[in-house]
């Protein structure tokens, strides 16, 4: 019996430390299309600092070696030998919110070009329940050639990586796993069962593994929405949100959320893969929409506060400087994808501001890359109008606020981080 070895499609937030953690008992090759990435992680430098360089480098092994290890490429040949392949590739939406499943039917035709009989396929990313055997399935076995369940097999198992989080990393966090068939699903948990110190759970088919990951962040998102609500409603009644969370929050069984921004690839995302589902059925969800539709909002609304605070003060909106403070998704993590603090940002210029973003966090060239705006991980030397901090970085909290504000300018806190005789207003 040979020796299992894994491909781990797609190095990014996910797949990174997934190949990181399996590399510790396995031979892992780490496969993604982006060269430069490639180079990177083979100099045993991360970008999107999940893994920290020490940690890499210790798990990092050559091209030909025998031992347990990652090696990182972008050659197809360099994984046909392998016997369980895991696709981590993202799962995003297009600007009309329907999702795009253009990255995971790519990665399923590269495995399907070298799969082989008694393989494993396993899928991470994120989506509807079924569409791991209805969309991705037929294109392995179009492009294999082999037959599902019979020459090869299939499993599912949400990832539950926390970007940024270095307390619950991935063996911290127990696992869903499942198969295509019973002795599939066995063989699937006992792969992660083998890594994850934290223990898995065997879920009964594909789709309710699938379907458990979409309502996880479903659930956290229209929990957020309702806080976003009454967060409008508080400050109509000139009531701190905040002060009422704490006191609400002393009952035992009152749920902690805060109101924000609500962006990243998941919260912001996976609700609109089981609201396509459901309609593909003809079924309308209401709450799960009528969240989105409220946290999609929070920008213009925000925008709108911080506004009306600068009028209050006798501030001129119309060519005033806003400083926004934070443009990742979360704190303390380069992750910018899919940030809402771009929707504040826009939607801040449409009344004629001059916007300014530092986040010493995020990657420059992939903001002006991905969304056409200049950031500065350098902190600006001149005086604004308004400070707006929208991420609760850590390194915030050391921040001189009083220097980079005008003598009668307005300091705007989204995320209660800020001390409240520093500011002028919170969400």
């Amino acid at each position: 019996m040979r020796k299992d070895k894994i491909a781990i499609i797609g190095l990014g937030y996910v797949g990174l430390p997934l190949a990181r953690l399996f590399a510790t008992k396995y031979s892992v090759v780490g496969f993604d299309i982006n060269t430069n990435r490639i180079s990177e992680l083979m100099s045993g430098n991360d970008s999107t600092l999940e893994v920290d360089n020490e940690t890499l480098k210790s798990v990092l092994i050559g091209e030909n070696s025998n031992e347990n290890g990652l090696f990182c490429t972008n050659d197809l040949n360099k994984i046909k030998d392998c016997n369980y392949y895991i696709v981590t590739v993202p799962t995003p939406v297009d600007k009309n919110n329907r999702p795009i499943l253009t990255p995971l039917i790519k990665a399923s035709k590269t495995v399907g070009a070298v799969l082989k009989k008694g393989d494993i396929v396993i899928y991470e990313s994120t989506v509807y329940p079924g569409c791991t055997e209805e969309d991705c399935i037929p294109v392995l076995e179009k492009v294999s050639g082999l037959k599902f369940n019979d020459d090869f097999f299939a499993g599912y198992s949400p990832e539950r990586i926390n970007p940024g989080d270095k307390e619950h990393t991935i063996e911290k966090i127990l696992k869903v796993t499942s198969g295509s068939t019973p002795e599939a699903g066995e063989r699937v948990n006992d792969l992660y069962r083998s890594v994850i110190t934290a223990g898995t759970h065997l879920a009964p088919s594909i789709k309710v593994a699938e379907a458990s990951k979409v309502i996880e962040n479903s659930q956290r998102d229209i929990n957020i929405a309702f806080v976003n609500e009454l967060a409008k409603i508080f400050n109509l009644l000139d009531i701190n949100t905040h002060d009422v969370l704490e006191a609400a929050g002393t009952k035992w069984n009152f749920l902690p959320f805060k109101p924000g921004l609500v962006g990243g690839h998941c919260i912001g995302v996976d609700p609109y893969y089981l609201a396509q589902k459901a309609q593909e059925h003809g079924y309308h969800p209401e709450i799960i929409l009528a969240g989105r539709r409220l946290n999609d909002g929070m920008g213009d609304y925000v925008a709108s506060q911080i506004v009306k605070c600068m009028i209050k003060k006798n501030i001129p909106v119309n060519g005033s400087k806003v400083l926004i403070l934070g443009i990742t998704f979360k704190e303390n993590c380069p992750d910018v994808r899919n940030t809402k603090a771009i929707d504040l940002v826009n939607a801040l210029k449409e009344y004629d501001t001059s916007v300014t973003i530092h986040d010493p966090w995020a990657n420059e060239e992939e903001m002006m890359h991905e969304y056409g705006l200049k950031s500065s991980r350098s902190l600006p030397t001149e005086k604004f109008d308004a400070i707006v901090l929208t991420v609760p970085h850590s390194k915030f909290s050391k921040l001189d606020f009083l220097s980079l504000k005008k003598k009668n300018a307005i300091i705007y806190d989204v995320k209660n981080f800020l001390k409240n005789d520093l500011v002028d207003s919170k969400l």
